[in-house]
C-alpha cells in the first residue's frame, strides 16, 4: 500500500462512515499470534465502538475462554470499520475502501494465523481482498478448520476459516465444529511458536 495514502482517511471520505455512530477499528492484544477477523460491525459495535460486543461477541468470548484463550491472546476485527445500514451486505466498493486499514493492521500485528468468521470474510481472504473473485470461492461449510497457506497482499498468511458465532446462536448443532476447529487453530499457533524458536 502506498504509505501516502492515510486508510483512516479513505474510510472517513465514504458514503457509509456518515451514517455510523463509530468507527470500529478492532480490540485485544496488539502483538497477538491470532487474528480473528469478520465481515463488518452490528448495530452493537456501531453503537460501543467495539468489533463483536453483542451476542455473537458473547459467543466468541465464551467459545475463546472454553479454549483457554482470551482477548490476551488475540486480536479481533472487521473487513469493514462502519456498521453497513441495516446490517446489510457490504457493496463492493465498501470493500475496496476499507481493506487498506485492514492490510495495514495485519502488516502492524504481523499474527501467525489468521482465522476467518464466516462465508463472507472467508471468500474475502481467499480472493486476495479482490471483490470480483469472491463469488468463486468455497463457502465457509465445505472448508471450515482446514489450514490454508495463502498469500493476501503480498502478506504470507496461515488461514484457518471458522464458522461465524453468530451462525451458532442459530444452529447448535455447529458448537461441536466449532470447538474442535478451535483446537487446530490452537495447535497451528503452538506449531508457529516452535518454529519460530528454532530458528
Amino acid at each position: 500500500m502506498d504509505e501516502l495514502i492515510d486508510p483512516i482517511q479513505l474510510v472517513k471520505d465514504t458514503e457509509i462512515y456518515k451514517n455510523c455512530k463509530n468507527i470500529v477499528i478492532g480490540k485485544g492484544n496488539l502483538s497477538a499470534d491470532i487474528m480473528f477477523i469478520g465481515e463488518a460491525p452490528g448495530k452493537n459495535e456501531d453503537e460501543q465502538g467495539l468489533p463483536f460486543v453483542g451476542k455473537a461477541g458473547k459467543n466468541l468470548d465464551d467459545m475463546l475462554s472454553k479454549v483457554g484463550l482470551s482477548l490476551e491472546d488475540v486480536y479481533i476485527a472487521n473487513i469493514l470499520k462502519c456498521r453497513p445500514p441495516e446490517n446489510r451486505n457490504p457493496l463492493p466498493d465498501e470493500i475496496r475502501t476499507h481493506t487498506p486499514w485492514l492490510v495495514k493492521q495485519i502488516n502492524e500485528i504481523k499474527p501467525k494465523v489468521i482465522c476467518s468468521l464466516g462465508n463472507y470474510a472467508t471468500k474475502f481472504f481467499l480472493a486476495d481482498g479482490n471483490v470480483d473473485k469472491m463469488d468463486d470461492q468455497p463457502g465457509i461449510t465445505s472448508i471450515h478448520g482446514r489450514v490454508k497457506n495463502i498469500v493476501f497482499h503480498g502478506m504470507d498468511i496461515k488461514l484457518i476459516p471458522l464458522f461465524h458465532p453468530a451462525a451458532i446462536i442459530y444452529k447448535r448443532d455447529l458448537l461441536p465444529l466449532w470447538f474442535a476447529d478451535m483446537e487446530i487453530v490452537k495447535n497451528e499457533v503452538k506449531l508457529t511458536k516452535i518454529q519460530k524458536t528454532l530458528i
